[in-house]
């Protein structure tokens, strides 16, 4: 397979970080943002195929520095992940609208941002994927206390279905993947007890396998990838 670009948000742990050694590993060109990457340093020692920037990328300033980034060394991209997540686990009575404003600004905000910086470089047979949460999914089981994190998801879900129906005509895909529980950190810290079914490599393999191959099955589509409930 050609060798493509591709952009990884949340790359410094579980998921994200198991999905720069998957591409890497197969001879992609892989930008891993990140707010710490200290992990990436590491693989890149071996991996030289990885670039990373340490950004936030709620912030503006810190998307101007990615855009530069492809254009001065890319000039296109061909597979843009949003892996990056935030989750708060509370009772709903006690969720602030600063709690959801923080939750949506990482789930909503910065995926719709960091799309449009991204979409000057994005091509005929590019394919931007969302990473979603069964929680997000309407008519799910839903666990409680995931008040932001699951309402945030569910507007994800739906971002992707109408940008796939605006840029229809420019043959660029956008799709979503609502996971069911992944054995990472994040989930391991709101819910200490919960030992999912699947790895965090497991389920980079197969986030990998379907942002390389899946535009051409599906565009504006949610895929539920989940063998539990919820």
């Amino acid at each position: 397979m050609e060798s493509k670009n591709i952009i990884i948000t949340g790359a410094s742990r579980g998921i994200g970080f198991e999905l720069v050694k998957f591409f890497s590993e197969k001879n992609h060109h892989v930008l891993a943002l990140t707010r710490n990457r200290e992990k990436i340093d590491l693989l890149q020692k071996t991996h030289k195929n990885i670039a990373s920037l340490e950004v936030d990328i709620t912030k503006e300033k810190d998307l101007k520095i990615i855009a530069s980034f492809v254009q001065n060394r890319w000039k296109k991209v061909d597979i843009l992940i949003h892996n990056a997540g935030a989750l708060i686990h509370k009772p709903f009575f006690k969720t602030t609208s600063k709690d959801f404003i923080n939750i949506y600004k990482v789930n909503v905000f910065a995926v719709a941002e960091l799309t449009k910086k991204m979409l000057p470089f994005l091509h005929k047979g590019s394919h931007v994927v969302a990473i979603s949460s069964m929680g997000g999914v309407q008519g799910s089981m839903k666990f409680a206390g995931l008040s932001a994190y699951s309402s945030s998801k569910g507007a994800v879900i739906t971002l992707m279905e109408l940008l796939a129906e605006e840029y229809k005509a420019s043959g660029i895909a956008f799709n979503t993947l609502a996971l069911g529980a992944v054995q990472t950190e994040m989930l391991s810290q709101a819910f200490p007890d919960l030992k999912a079914p699947v790895t965090a490599s497991e389920m980079a393999n197969y986030i990998g396998n379907f942002s390389l191959t899946g535009n051409k099955m599906y565009n504006g589509k949610v895929l539920q990838v989940s063998n539990s409930t919820p």
